[in-house]
Formats: structure tokens, C-alpha cells, sequence
């Protein structure tokens, strides 16, 4: 199992949640979500991200399509904010 650092690497307009570049949270052990910076997390970009997020936990083969998954958008079309993914 991996550790998933969300990071956001840009952002459209002015992001509703008060994101700004740099911020972040984590997805620990596939089941917990540990807040980063800001405190707070985002759950309409949350819920967006869960289905790709809980695959990018698990171990997969190196052909596994969840592999080529580098980054995620939240589903706000005017003020879009784009999070980096890392294995950790």
C-alpha cells in the first residue's frame, strides 16, 4: 500500500476553499485522510478524487492504467484547482 501526497500545482481563478500552490493533504493506509496545508479539506474536489485516490493506494502492476494518473482537477470548471499525485 502507498501513501498518496496531493499537492495543488495550479489554480484557475480563485479557489473557493482557499487553496494556493503548494498546499496539500494526505491519504494514509487507503482508509484515512490527514489534512496538510491549509487544515482543511476540499470536499467537492475530495469526493471527485476518491475513486482514482483509493486505486493509486493499492500495489499494481507496472502496465496498470492507475499508473499514468499524475494529476487530478476538482470539478469546479470556473476556478479549477489542479492536484499533483505522489506515491509515498
Amino acid at each position: 500500500m502507498y501513501n498518496i501526497r496531493c499537492t495543488v500545482k495550479s489554480i484557475k481563478g480563485e479557489c473557493p476553499a482557499g487553496y494556493g500552490v503548494g498546499d496539500y493533504f494526505l491519504v494514509k493506509d487507503m482508509a484515512m485522510i490527514e489534512a496538510g496545508k491549509p487544515k482543511g479539506i476540499c470536499l467537492h474536489a475530495l469526493t471527485a478524487m476518491v475513486p482514482y485516490l483509493t486505486a493509486l493506494c493499492r500495489n499494481t502492476p507496472e502496465d496498470d492504467w492507475i499508473n499514468v494518473i499524475q494529476e487530478l482537477q476538482c470539478p469546479d470548471s470556473t476556478n479549477s484547482v489542479v492536484f499533483s499525485l505522489k506515491r509515498e
